[in-house]
């Protein structure tokens, strides 16, 4: 049990070892019902081929997977018995090929798991375009500001909005988001006034 524990906190594995206390809690979290998982977000912004799926589960498995790779190849450099500078440049090339073998192994793990978790599983930032939003922030301009949105199946959402115009929205005012700017990451909207045209019917009557 000692030789495992050393293992586990001696270099690289060391670095994946409090990660994977981390995941590990998450996850009893998760069992327990007091935290959910999170939806997939973009199908692939980096380019690495872990989109899909939940960050924290690609994040999971990553983890995972890296520090059983940590743990053995710490293991096998002890028993070369190399020391001083020769050891410390063998555990640093031993990080690098772990985390890139563990990028590799997870990639495989994912593409069996993205049938779990379908692209509409959640509204898409595009169906937002043309709903009506409230402003949750003190105002929202050019540069700032944030809104809640209700999308077509009930769900809401606060968004990053910024508006054109010179007067600031304040809070409580309504807006139509009319675009999105995947640069930014947020939605421009438009100030709309949802209170009902008085019916002339209900207006009183003058005395004869």
């Amino acid at each position: 049990m000692g030789e495992f524990v050393g293992a586990a906190l001696s270099f690289p594995a060391v670095l994946f070892s409090f990660l994977l206390v981390v995941v590990v809690g998450y996850w009893l979290l998760v069992l327990v019902g007091l935290s959910e998982i999170d939806l997939p977000g973009a199908p692939d912004p980096d380019g690495i081929g872990l989109g899909g799926v939940p960050l924290t589960v690609a994040v999971s498995v990553v983890t995972v997977v890296a520090w059983f790779l940590a743990l053995v190849s710490g293991v096998l450099l002890d028993d070369l018995g190399l020391a001083g500078a020769l050891l410390v440049i063998a555990r640093a090339v031993a990080l690098v090929v772990v985390l890139v073998v563990a990028l590799l192994v997870t990639r495989l793990v994912v593409i069996p798991l993205r049938k779990a978790f379908p692209e509409d599983a959640g509204p898409k930032r595009a169906d937002f375009v043309g709903l009506v939003c409230v402003v949750r922030t003190g105002s929202v301009d050019r540069t700032f500001g944030q809104a809640e949105v209700t999308s077509v199946d009930g769900s809401s959402a606060v968004i990053q909005v910024r508006q054109p115009g010179v007067e600031p929205l304040r809070a409580g005012s309504t807006a139509v988001i009319h675009d999105y700017d995947p640069v930014g990451e947020f939605f421009w909207i438009t100030p709309v006034d949802l209170t009902p045209l008085a019916d002339p019917r209900d207006q009183p009557r003058p005395r004869d």
